[in-house]
């Protein structure tokens, strides 16, 4: 039996299981389970260290679940591979895999480590990372509050005690100071970094873009691999447009993937339709696409990702923004 020189791994993520594949030998696979939190990642490591041989590990960027298996995995001196989502699906179906399970998907996952060019994970500072956490705790927050809102309005016009509707209002005010807290040390933690400063000014230049939004979505681009493109960032985001057809008589109108991450796209909504009335650049082309007959919405839409090639192209080059150099001349 011939031993093949490196051992290829698929990781499927999920929430509580990491499905694992190894090719062992040529043309014999082995299939494992771990639980996905520190003991389980300790587990496989030692496993995949077992054989004492090269490693390619393919896992698909699923949020912080991925994350956090990613940096164990390099922290313990292990070669990763983090693919989008989308280019493994593509992947799959060029092998003519319909089906998705997670075992299957560790399988594709498997032969793409074999198969495709190897592209190591670098993993983001660790300030980088603390902001990320940050950022997503008070979004967390933030939905918290909404639901909280939404509850005294109900109270307000039901039978609820009026001791009932006090607790929800102490509550509410509990969370503003928690979420005020955490921005303030966001921001502290920006501020002893001369990148993550730069960047956040960046952003904060941009018409639209306030305190609120800034900070949110420099929370999720931080931690992005540096050699991503403008197209993969708005990809990630879940802003890139999908077709629908079939044969010749399904047409559907497209419609924005909404395949990436929600964190990184929905800070991007509010800025756009501040941009869209109060930017001359951007004004001017939102309304050449309502009068291209796009509906409002998509119109937004595609502002917000050219405000994602904007941040990106600022960002790259350290420029400040200017409107002329995405969108039409306004005119007078």
């Amino acid at each position: 039996m011939v031993v093949v020189a490196e051992q290829n791994v698929g990781i499927d993520v999920s929430a509580a299981t990491l499905s694992v594949e190894i090719e062992v030998d040529t043309g014999l696979v082995q299939r494992l389970e771990f639980a996905n939190e520190a003991k389980g990642h300790k587990a496989l490591i030692k496993r995949l260290k077992k054989a004492g041989r090269p490693t390619r590990i393919c896992l698909e960027a699923t949020g912080i679940y991925s994350l956090d298996l990613a940096l164990a995995l390099d922290h313990a001196g292990l070669e990763v591979m983090v693919v989008n989502p989308k280019v493994a699906k593509r992947f799959a179906e060029a092998f003519g895999e319909r089906s998705k399970t997670d075992r299957l998907d560790a399988g594709v996952l498997r032969q793409f480590a074999r198969r495709m060019p190897f592209e190591p994970w670098r993993p983001p500072s660790p300030q980088r990372l603390q902001l990320r956490s940050i950022t997503r705790r008070i979004d967390s927050l933030v939905r918290t509050i909404t639901q909280e809102k939404n509850r005294l309005h109900a109270a307000s016009v039901s039978s609820l005690t009026a001791a009932v509707r006090n607790d929800i209002r102490q509550h509410i005010a509990q969370l503003r100071r928690h979420v005020e807290s955490l921005r303030q040390q966001a921001l502290s933690l920006i501020d002893s970094s001369p990148e993550l400063r730069r960047m956040l000014r960046r952003i904060r230049a941009i018409p639209g873009f306030g305190p609120v939004s800034s900070l949110q979505i420099l929370g999720e681009l931080g931690v992005l691999p540096q050699d991503m493109t403008p197209r993969q960032w708005v990809a990630h985001a879940g802003l890139d447009p999908r077709q629908y057809e079939s044969g010749t008589s399904v047409r559907r109108p497209a419609r924005i993937s909404r395949a990436g991450n929600r964190l990184f796209r929905a800070p991007l909504f509010m800025p756009a339709l501040v941009a869209a009335r109060h930017q001359p650049h951007v004004a001017a082309f939102y309304q050449r696409l309502l009068a291209r007959n796009k509906k409002p919405l998509q119109a937004i839409v595609a502002v917000m990702r050219k405000l994602l090639h904007a941040i990106f192209g600022m960002l790259r080059h350290n420029e400040p923004f200017d409107g002329s150099r995405l969108f039409s001349t306004p005119t007078p």
